[in-house]
């Protein structure tokens, strides 16, 4: 079979009663960000995935875009069938190939993907597997006779379809709710191939699942820390942004932006840390399009690069080193506003400030300086 392109549909509508959370477990937060924002940054930065759609909840549209952003949706039914096939709807067509997945098995790898796509070239569809490993035997309160486990298997998602497949295979149900997509393609005469499977894709269902997916993920992330510095003049006639907030002094900082050199020495600490360069690289203040720009977009910007990795931003410190103004007054509006802008807790957010004994363009007060150091936690990629 020719490929084509090739759609991701993660199934998102459900309410996870079982999970113990307060919200439903794909909107829960795991290693800092959402349950579902995990799948969908593997499927959405998979070199072989054209598009993704996740399928929610009636009512939930504002707990997706908290999770993952403006994204493709669509709304789901009464089971989990009815969810897929609004996914499959949505698509319209436009694909050759679609992988299905829960949302609630986060951490699916690079790998079990090309294993999937790979296994479309001659199968209708394919699903990872992993080999029962563990004695199996009937019962309820007593033991009863084992049953043999040769050839026997846990399927995971996502699941891969050919399109045309997956699609008719829904919309000819008729029988019993399926457990899963495969049932209904191998049922319609479709052949559906076993990839190998990964040990990280458990799904996530009761309140001790949580801790063991936060263990299974610490067990992947590696922590790192890197600094950042910057300065600019202080002029007359210039607004003086410090840590996203506008102080009221007789002198504004000078720059290309907004030059608040709180959160540019943060930016370029953060993007430190993902060896991305530094705030010249992304922003140059050659372009007039970020003339007087709002410096928060900035310290955004390198958040969601850390995001994009799978990272978490663990701390910030901070330190402003000037003479006047007085940073104390300003301390607890700026740490608030910069862990709004980092979506931390105000505890993750340190301001320190420094003079210079009078000594140098600080102490002279022609300037504010600015050094940030943050600590972040990425996945290893060795």
């Amino acid at each position: 079979m020719t490929r084509g392109k090739t759609a991701a549909i993660i199934v998102a509508a459900g309410t996870g009663v079982r999970s113990g959370s307060a919200v439903p477990k794909q909107y829960a937060l795991l290693g800092g960000k959402a349950v579902l924002a995990h799948s969908f940054a593997a499927l959405s930065g998979h070199p072989g995935i054209d598009h993704v759609v996740v399928v929610i909840g009636a009512g939930q549209v504002a707990a997706l875009q908290d999770a993952v952003g403006a994204v493709e949706y669509a709304i789901g039914g009464a089971t989990r069938r009815m969810s897929v096939l609004a996914g499959l709807e949505s698509l319209g067509g436009d694909f050759d190939r679609v992988l299905i997945h829960d949302a609630a098995r986060p951490f699916l790898s690079a790998a079990v993907i090309d294993r999937l796509i790979a296994a479309l070239d001659d199968h209708d569809g394919a699903v990872p597997a992993v080999p029962v490993a563990d004695t199996l035997a009937r019962g309820d309160v007593a033991l009863g006779e084992t049953v043999a486990r040769d050839g026997l298997h846990r399927i995971q998602t996502p699941q891969a379809f050919r399109y045309a497949a997956a699609l008719q295979a829904h919309r000819n149900w008729t029988g019993d709710e399926p457990t899963d997509d495969a049932q209904m393609v191998r049922a319609g005469g479709g052949a559906v191939a076993l990839v190998e499977g990964d040990s990280m894709l458990e799904k996530i269902t009761h309140p001790a699942d949580f801790a063991a997916a936060e263990a299974r993920l610490a067990a992947t992330m590696r922590s790192r820390t890197a600094i950042g510095f910057d300065v600019h003049r202080l002029e007359v006639g210039e607004e003086l942004w410090l840590g996203g907030v506008l102080i009221p002094h007789d002198k504004g900082l000078s720059g290309h932006s907004d030059a608040d050199v709180a959160l540019h020495a943060i930016t370029d600490a953060l993007l430190g840390t993902i060896a991305a360069g530094d705030i010249g690289t992304h922003f140059p203040p050659s372009d007039p399009q970020w003339r007087g720009a709002d410096s928060a977009q900035f310290l955004r910007h390198a958040a969601s690069l850390i995001t994009a990795r799978g990272g978490v931003i663990d701390f910030i410190d901070l330190t402003l080193i000037c003479e006047a103004p007085k940073i104390g007054p300003h301390r607890s509006a700026m740490r608030d506003r910069i862990a709004a802008l980092l979506q931390l807790s105000a505890d993750q957010v340190s301001i320190k400030a420094t003079t210079t004994e009078r000594l140098g363009f600080a102490g002279r007060g022609e300037g504010i300086a600015a050094q940030a150091a943050a600590t972040v936690r990425v996945p290893e990629t060795r």
